[in-house]
């Protein structure tokens, strides 16, 4: 510390922020990395934040922009593209005295031009919704275009335009049908704007629900008639749901799921950035123990030096905010072609966002500076005057065994605790996720039952969203070989009493596949208005053989209870697959058909000969199915991104920390040159520090893992379908991210220790 910063630092006004700034930006490789780290966990923050509120900013625009005073939907549907009504009860409601005109809509997402998840929206041409889809090009479904169109017509979203690079009269793919582009519209939804408007009889030959629309919009001749049709229509349709259009927008979840991930992903992130940001923290006093001594010894009070290394440890939380905020921008501005498909934009970075953002740095800065200025505070100046680069001066115990990599870890205890901490939360939360992903992926496996081959729709974006014609069935059942064929209708509720999510699972009580769930009270399904009820749901519902169980609007008796092994079956309920054709709106469809085959060694040939006769479908053998399956490719994805987000932060802490290691020893590595140590030893002995602190890292993340994971599974209800599926290979790659975090940590620090000059390192204090 010079002459200058001595006196300005007894000016309570002047010393004190002067000597915040200047303590950060004296290590600015530290200070960056620090604010690198953190900046990553509000990135995700501020990224899947704005996605989730555009999701949620875009039903709210499609339900409440409508210009409909009430809607009529499917109870208790998970989403809106979920939902299924009869288009028949549209003649119905228009015919009410209380009604003055009603459109039906039909929503899903599909796959199309290398996008993955593409919403469109169905109406029929006279819906006097289409009245808010601003033309801006072409003309609308019902214009002269659109009639003369060589193709479906089609109406492009303004944002998906661009993003697809289409314009009026250019065709476009959706599943197996061409469509044409008649028109270019704004809403300025960016939901909307993002996809395409086609009428309601093309949407429901696209989504394989014939006959079906997902709400329909009602407008009334008076609001104070919606009492009287409200008590109407719970008369004539006591399965369906009658609310207005914001109580509507708030029931859809799939902002709120998105919110919950996003949280997941930041929390770890944030939690490895904190541990990361403690332990720079920490390496900063020890760094400046004889200047805190010095400070102690000209008057300073330990609150006063506890609050200079707090508000240190929060003015680098805020900018890592601040960078986080702006990488989270520029990330939704890089990729605004990929989320802009569900609504995501620079412009839902709004205040509620910042605040959380903000809200979870400052509390990240409190935890993460209060152990290193504690401890600042509780040094004695006349120990801090005696340090010398390392050591303290008290005793150096030493471990019976161990070379001087394990040597060097052990008398830096805390700076190896809390690197040994970053790497076990980044490890243990990638194992963590790879073993429940690995779970799932067993248990719908599990759903083939002993059959073996799957099939289901072919370019489907969710595996939700596949169906199949019956008719399909009866073809593959008269191949050679095939020696049975089952069809499963699949889809997800949520029960109105509990507001847990229940798997509905369709089957013919006649058929193969029904018999690999063991009812252990009561009986088999035998008719339809049935159902069978999974161990588990059954305890959590409290319900028994002859109970009723309402799901979705209808009522089924409980005629058994079953037990598969597969909680992700025993997590709802059989019924027949007529009932769940007539719930999903998918009459004379099925998810997918499970197919028994009298010779498993032919299993492969009549997998081929199905892809190649029916190019509808996609068969696979049942041990490969989940993995080819859209939705596990999907997750896949994530767990890339996931994997590579905790990585990167976790890297910037191992880094951070062999970088203060090689500071701290600065004089010790001047001596070991003098000696005669070469580059190439000194380079050694660094790298085999940081890959013994990430060997060890490993194994603190396997105990990680099963930690987090023991967690998970207190989870009520979900917690039985989070079960984890560990296996070697997660064992393999989790020791290899470790030994990777610790190389990748060490190979700069590592290379600046060759760098330092024996006569420079000596003199340095």
């Amino acid at each position: 510390m010079d002459l200058c910063s001595l006196r300005n630092s007894t000016n309570p006004l002047i010393g004190h922020r002067t000597m915040i700034f200047k303590n950060l930006f004296r290590q600015k490789g530290r200070t960056i990395l620090t604010i690198f780290g953190i900046s990553i966990g509000v990135a995700a923050i501020v990224g899947l934040g704005a996605l989730a509120d555009g999701l949620k900013a875009g039903y709210d625009s499609i339900l409440t922009g409508s210009k409909a005073d009430l809607i009529l939907s499917q109870p208790d549907a998970v989403d809106l593209t979920t939902s299924s009504v009869n288009e028949s009860i549209g003649a119905d409601l228009v015919a009410m005295p209380e009604i003055t005109t009603v459109s039906g809509m039909l929503q899903g997402f599909v796959p199309t031009e290398n996008v993955p998840y593409f919403f469109i929206y169905g109406y029929p041409e006279d819906s006097f919704i289409l009245s808010r889809f601003h033309i801006i090009a072409g003309g609308g479904l019902d214009s002269r275009e659109a009639k003369q169109a060589h193709g479906k017509p089609l109406l492009l979203g303004a944002s998906a335009s661009e993003a697809l690079h289409k314009e009026t009269g250019d065709t476009i793919r959706i599943m197996e049908s061409v469509f044409r582009v008649v028109g270019i519209y704004e809403t300025g939804a960016t939901l909307e704007d993002n996809g395409a408007v086609i009428s309601l009889w093309d949407a429901q030959e696209v989504l394989g629900k014939p006959r079906q629309v997902s709400v329909f919009y009602i407008q009334l001749k008076d609001l104070a008639l919606r009492d009287r049709l409200e008590k109407r229509v719970a008369r004539l349709w006591p399965n369906l749901s009658l609310s207005g259009t914001e109580e509507f927008a708030d029931k859809q979840l799939m902002g709120d799921y998105i919110q919950a991930f996003a949280w997941g992903i930041a929390g770890l992130a944030i939690l490895i950035g904190g541990v990361s940001m403690m332990n720079a923290q920490l390496m900063s006093v020890i760094e400046r123990t004889r200047e805190i001594g010095v400070l102690r010894a000209t008057g300073w009070s330990s609150r006063r030096i506890l609050g200079m290394i707090m508000s240190e440890s929060l003015l680098v939380s805020f900018l890592g905010g601040l960078v986080g905020v702006l990488l989270g921008w520029l990330v939704l501005l890089a990729f605004s072609n990929v989320v802009g498909f569900f609504g995501a934009s620079t412009t839902n970075i709004h205040p509620g966002i910042l605040f959380q953002a903000f809200t979870t740095v400052l509390v990240l800065g409190l935890v993460g500076g209060s152990y290193p200025a504690w401890r600042a505070s509780r040094l004695q100046p006349v120990e801090a005057l005696r340090y010398e680069g390392g050591t303290s001066g008290s005793e150096v115990h030493r471990l019976p065994v161990g070379g001087m990599a394990a040597q060097s870890l052990w008398q830096r205890s805390t700076r190896t605790l809390l690197t040994l901490g970053v790497i076990g939360i980044t490890v243990g939360g990638i194992m963590a996720l790879e073993a429940i992903i690995g779970g799932v992926s067993d248990m719908m496996t599990a759903m083939s039952g002993d059959a073996e081959i799957m099939v289901r729709q072919a370019g489907v974006a969710d595996t939700e969203f596949s169906a199949l014609d019956e008719r399909i069935g009866d073809k593959i059942a008269v191949l050679p070989g095939v020696a049975n064929v089952s069809g499963l209708g699949f889809t997800g509720t949520i029960l109105p009493d509990s507001g847990t999510i229940f798997i509905l699972f369709g089957y013919a009580p006649n058929e193969y596949a029904i018999q690999q769930f063991n009812v252990v009270e009561g009986k088999p399904l035998t008719n339809n208005r049935q159902i069978m009820l999974g161990r588990m749901m059954s305890n959590a519902l409290h319900k028994s053989v002859g109970d009723t169980v309402e799901v979705g609007g209808s009522r089924f008796r409980v005629v058994g209870i079953y037990e598969s092994g597969t909680m992700w079956e025993e997590m709802g309920g059989v019924i027949s697959l007529r009932d769940a054709q007539s719930y999903m709106g998918r009459p004379r469809k099925v998810s997918m058909y499970m197919v028994k085959v009298d010779d498993p060694s032919r299993a492969p040939g009549i997998v081929e000969r199905i892809n190649a006769e029916l190019p509808d479908t996609h068969a696979s053998l049942s041990g490969e199915f989940v993995e080819q399956m859209p939705d596990m490719q999907t997750m896949d994805g994530l767990m890339a991104a996931i994997s590579f987000l905790a990585i990167a932060v976790g890297g910037i802490g191992v880094l951070n920390t062999m970088l203060m290691s090689v500071l701290e020893r600065t004089r010790e590595i001047g001596v070991l040159r003098a000696l005669g140590w070469r580059r190439r030893r000194v380079l050694g002995m660094i790298i085999n520090e940081s890959l013994l602190l990430g060997l060890i890292g490993g194994v603190v993340g396997i105990v990680v893992a099963f930690g987090l994971t023991l967690l998970f599974s207190l989870i009520p209800m979900f917690g039985s379908i989070l079960s984890p599926q560990w296996d070697l290979v997660i064992f393999a790659r989790a020791l290899t991210v470790a030994l990777l975090l610790g190389l990748l940590g060490g190979l700069y620090p590592a290379y600046r220790a060759t760098r330092l000059q024996p006569v420079e390192a000596l003199r340095y204090e």
